[in-house]
């Protein structure tokens, strides 16, 4: 028997539990519920029936296991019970038939655990290779729409938050300065309202830049790359090779993606070095930030290894985080991409 079988036999029982309750609000409730179920048995594409089956299964093979074992349980209270007759024979004889019941109970629960996974897999594995492309498609796609929103409420907010307030202020400064008959003062409000504007320009200058660095399209992947770990505190070793340029929307993700990754080592890691990786093979660009700080990366804890997972996989792209406690720290980035111009130059060293 594989270890662990106990632990999942309980969680069936849960399940079923749930799965009973499921059944019984079906005749009330039909779409919803079954949605519940899609959600409780972890999938979207299974067809009613198969659901309504599956819903059967786990009610039957879950707490029905356990009432049969509690059953079981109770003939041998009930032995005990009216064993009241002493002697060795009797003694011997009730002992092996409750080891017999216990057993066949441990058995019952067993096979049971193994014959539920079992009719799940053929319940729920009813998804052609179509029906998981278009489940993938429709995440990808939910997910290149959230970054979309996001995106647009970080400009929207940098808009109102940077430039717009410089711009309100200007205009306020110029409008006491037109009805000033003050020449002194005039002129103090004219160079409030010229600081004014000329922070206005660079918050728009920085809103383009987080848009799309000029530095992008100047240099490519690789020297927006380099250029973001020259700004990173901690030392980056660069291995960056490229035979030419993925489209501009996946170099855009690439390009955020190895800056948000920097950015979280440079404050999280401790580390004392860093490195980064580029390469493209077989229709498939791979984007590696390391360190060798304290490890224990998690997507789970935090917004920055989600958010570059999100981005990512706007494009069919993956995040695979190694981190272990005491590091070191890999997250691997993989995008499918055609590259198209033949690149410059290889950047390659420390920055």
């Amino acid at each position: 028997m594989k270890r662990g079988w106990a632990v999942r036999a309980a969680r069936n029982v849960v399940t079923g539990v749930a799965a009973l309750a499921l059944l019984l609000a079906l005749p009330f409730a039909p779409p919803p519920v079954l949605r519940a179920a899609r959600s409780l048995a972890g999938v979207s594409g299974t067809g009613d029936l198969r659901m309504i089956a599956w819903l059967a299964v786990r009610v039957l093979l879950g707490p029905g296991t356990a009432v049969l074992v509690a059953a079981m349980l109770y003939v041998i209270r009930l032995i005990l019970m009216i064993s009241a007759r002493p002697g060795v024979e009797v003694t011997l004889s009730l002992s092996v038939a409750m080891a017999a019941i216990f057993l066949v109970g441990i058995l019952t629960a067993y096979v049971s655990t193994r014959l539920q996974e079992g009719l799940d897999k053929r319940l729920l594995a009813d998804e052609s290779p179509q029906a998981r492309r278009i489940r993938e498609l429709t995440a990808s796609r939910a997910a290149a729409v959230d970054a979309q929103a996001a995106e647009l409420r970080r400009i929207e907010r940098d808009l109102h938050d940077g430039a717009q307030a410089r711009l309100i202020s200007m205009r306020m400064s110029l409008g006491m300065a037109r009805r000033s008959m003050d020449i002194h003062q005039m002129r103090g409000l004219v160079d409030e309202a010229w600081q004014s504007s000329a922070q206005a320009l660079t918050d728009l200058r920085d809103l383009v830049r987080g848009i799309h660095p000029p530095v992008l399209a100047d240099r490519g992947l690789a020297g927006a790359i380099r250029a973001a770990a020259m700004l990173c505190p901690v030392p980056v070793e660069l291995d960056l090779d490229l035979p030419g340029r993925p489209e501009a929307p996946v170099e855009s993700a690439l390009y955020f993606a190895a800056a948000e990754a920097l950015a979280n080592l440079a404050a999280h890691s401790r580390a004392g070095r860093a490195w980064v990786r580029l390469r493209h093979s077989g229709g498939l660009i791979r984007l590696t930030v390391g360190d060798d700080g304290r490890g224990g990366a998690d997507p789970l804890a935090g917004s920055g290894l989600r958010g570059i997972e999100r981005r990512l996989s706007a494009f069919d792209g993956t995040l695979a985080v190694h981190s272990p406690p005491g590091g070191p720290t890999e997250l691997i980035m993989e995008l499918p991409c055609a590259l198209s111009s033949p690149k410059t130059s290889p950047s390659s060293g420390t920055a």
